[in-house]
C-alpha cells in the first residue's frame, strides 16, 4: 500500500467520521488549555520554571494524544481488540513492575514507572485494555453455558487487573471494577452472576473499612508495606464524614483538611456570580498543592463559575449519551459494549474527580478526563476517543453500505403493471 493509496482512503472514510465527537474532544482540550494555564502557578513556583514550561509539556502530550485519535479512528475495530489482549498482558506485566526498584512512589504511593526517563502510570494502560477484552469476552455470549463460562474467564481477568491495581490505588480499582460490573448488566448477564459478585465486593470494603480503622486508624498503628495504603484511605473517609459533620463556627483547616477545605473556598468564591472571578483571577490555584490536577474543577469553578462548571458536566454527559445513542444502533454487539465501556469510564472518572472537589466523596487522586495535568491521563483519555470514532466511523459505513444495497435491490425489481 503507498502513501497515494493511505490517502485515498482517508479521504473516503471522511464522510463516515463522527463529526459530534470531534467537536465534544475539542471542546475538553479548549477548556484544558485554558484551565492549566491558570491552575499550575503552585507548580510553576514550586519548580522554579517558566510559567509556560508545564503548559507547554501537557499540551504536548495533548498533541500527541489529537494525533493518535485521529489515526486510531481510521484502524478497524477487529485489529484494536487483538491489541487489547497484547496490551492487557503487556499491562500486567507493567502493572507488577511497580512494585520493583523501577517503582516510582509519589504522594505516598507506589504506582508509576519510570522507563528511559518516561515517567507513566501502567494503570490507565490497564484500565483501557481491560474494557477492550472484557467487552469481546461478553460478547461472545450466546447460550446459557456460555454465559458462565464468558462470565468467570471475564470476572478472572478483571480480578487479577483490579486486584493487583487495589494494592496501590483504591479508587482507580473500584472505579475499573465498577464500569465492567455494568458492562456484564449491559451484555444482559442473569443478575445471579454480577448480583452475587456485588454483594461480594460491598461486603469486603465494608468489613476491610471496619476492621482497618478499628484495629489500626483509631489505635494510631500504621500497617507496614504496601497495604499501608488502607490507613491512608480510611483516614480520608473519616475526614471527609467528620469534615461534613463539623459545624461552621467548629470548622479548622489543618493539614488532613488543607486541600478539601481551599477548595472548597475556591468552590465559594467562584459562587458569587454566574461567570465566577473570570480566567486568570483565582487565588486559590496558589495555595492548593493540586490545583492542576486532582483540585483543577475548583479551580474552573472558582474562575468561570457555575455556568463553566455546568457547561464542564454537560460535556461528559453528551459524551455518554452521544455513546448510547449511537451503540444502540450497532449492528457489532463486541463494539457496542467497547464503546459502552470507554464512554462509562471517561464520564464515572469524570464525575468522580468532581465530586472530590466539591468535597462529596474522599480524596481519590482521580484526575479530570483531559483536563487534569498529567500526560499518560491524557494519551489514553485521547485514545479512548480515538476506539470511540473508530467503531463509529465503522458501524456507520457499514450501515451505509447495507442502506445502498437494498436501495439497489429496490432498484432492480422489475416494474409490474397493472391492466
Amino acid at each position: 500500500m503507498t502513501i497515494q493509496d493511505i490517502k485515498q482512503y482517508i479521504h473516503q472514510q471522511m464522510q463516515y467520521v463522527d463529526r459530534t465527537y470531534w467537536m465534544l474532544f475539542t471542546a475538553l482540550i479548549l477548556m484544558a488549555s485554558i484551565a492549566l494555564f491558570s491552575a499550575s502557578s503552585f507548580f510553576v513556583f514550586q519548580e522554579g520554571g517558566s510559567t509556560l514550561g508545564p503548559i507547554l509539556s501537557q499540551m504536548l502530550f495533548i498533541a500527541i494524544g489529537v494525533g493518535l485519535a485521529f489515526v486510531l479512528q481510521f484502524i478497524p475495530s477487529k485489529w484494536i481488540r487483538l491489541l487489547g489482549y497484547v496490551g492487557l498482558i503487556v499491562s500486567i506485566s507493567l502493572l507488577l513492575l511497580t512494585f520493583s526498584p523501577l517503582g516510582v512512589e509519589i504522594n505516598g504511593s507506589k504506582r508509576w514507572l519510570t522507563i528511559a526517563g518516561i515517567t507513566f502510570q501502567p494503570s490507565e494502560l490497564a484500565k483501557l485494555t481491560l474494557i477492550i477484552v472484557v467487552s469481546d469476552l461478553l460478547s461472545r455470549i450466546r447460550t446459557v453455558q456460555d454465559q458462565r463460562k464468558y462470565f468467570c474467564i471475564s470476572m478472572g481477568i478483571t480480578l487479577v487487573i483490579c486486584g493487583i491495581i487495589f494494592i496501590g490505588n483504591l479508587s482507580t480499582a473500584v472505579l475499573l471494577g465498577g464500569v465492567i460490573i455494568l458492562l456484564t448488566i449491559l451484555a444482559r448477564v442473569h443478575i445471579k452472576y454480577w448480583g452475587s459478585l456485588v454483594a461480594a465486593m460491598l461486603v469486603f470494603l465494608i468489613c476491610g473499612y471496619f476492621f482497618v480503622n478499628e484495629v489500626y486508624v483509631q489505635q494510631g498503628r500504621k500497617m507496614e508495606g504496601v497495604l499501608g495504603r488502607a490507613v491512608t484511605w480510611v483516614g480520608r473517609i473519616n475526614d471527609m464524614l467528620e469534615e461534613n459533620n463539623t459545624t461552621d463556627a467548629e470548622f479548622r483547616i489543618t493539614d488532613d483538611n488543607y486541600q478539601s477545605a481551599h477548595a472548597k473556598i475556591a468552590i465559594a468564591r467562584g459562587g458569587k456570580s454566574p461567570f465566577g472571578v473570570l480566567p486568570g483571577n483565582s487565588i486559590q490555584r496558589d495555595v492548593l498543592p493540586q490545583a492542576y490536577a486532582d483540585y483543577i474543577f475548583a479551580i474552573i469553578v472558582e474562575e468561570w463559575g457555575i455556568v463553566g462548571a455546568i457547561g464542564l458536566i454537560l460535556i461528559y454527559l453528551a459524551i455518554l449519551f452521544r455513546a448510547c445513542l449511537k451503540s444502540s444502533r450497532y449492528a457489532d454487539f463486541s463494539a457496542m459494549l467497547m464503546v459502552m465501556g470507554l464512554a462509562l469510564m471517561i464520564t464515572c472518572q469524570a464525575l468522580v474527580s468532581m465530586m472530590v472537589s466539591v468535597g462529596i466523596g474522599p480524596v481519590t487522586g482521580q484526575p479530570l478526563p483531559m483536563i487534569s495535568r498529567g500526560g499518560t491521563s491524557a494519551l489514553i483519555t485521547s485514545i479512548y476517543f480515538g476506539i470511540i470514532m473508530s467503531v463509529s466511523r465503522e458501524q456507520t459505513e457499514l450501515g451505509a453500505r447495507q442502506q445502498e444495497a437494498i436501495n439497489q435491490s429496490l432498484d432492480d425489481v422489475p416494474d409490474i403493471q397493472l391492466d
